[in-house]
């Protein structure tokens, strides 16, 4: 007596094979996520140096007309947080060098009156504070936290 067995040609993937898949697509996301977060991270801290450049024109144009700089207090006031801030309505030193956001923003904003514009944000919600400056004199921008976008 012999026992025939049918030939079954099978069709489709082993679950080990599907696993090793998912086990790859997990390395892949476990790899790309954290990357992703920096880049997104980096492009909102582009909001500050935009914003200290139009601050900068406003300063430089006042500074023609009235041989002084504007003092600005902190704006949004308080402490940054992860989350974009409404910009006030009014806010006397900036009205007057005619700089105002054209949405809510990540970062405060202050002028010394003197030759530095600050930017201030904490875009992680770690705690510590990113911070840009621009110097009136010079032009340039220089990133206080270095490594913290």
């Amino acid at each position: 007596m012999s026992i025939k067995f049918k030939n079954i040609n099978s069709k489709g993937f082993t679950l080990i094979e599907l696993m090793i898949v998912v086990a790859i697509i997990g390395v892949l996301v476990a790899i790309a996520v954290p990357k992703y977060q920096i880049y997104q991270l980096k492009a909102k801290s582009a909001e500050a140096k935009i914003n200290l450049g139009a601050i900068k024109m406003g300063q430089v144009t006042y500074m023609a007309e009235n041989d002084e700089y504007v003092k600005c207090v902190a704006t949004p006031a308080g402490d940054p947080t992860v989350k974009k801030r409404k910009w006030p309505d009014s806010i006397d030193g900036f009205d007057k060098i005619g700089f105002r956001p054209s949405g809510d923003v990540y970062y405060a904003y202050s002028c010394d009156g003197k030759d530095t514009i600050t930017a201030r944000g904490d875009l992680d919600g770690d705690g510590v504070f990113s911070i840009f400056i621009l110097n009136l004199s010079t032009g340039a921008i220089t990133n206080l936290t270095p490594g913290k976008y």
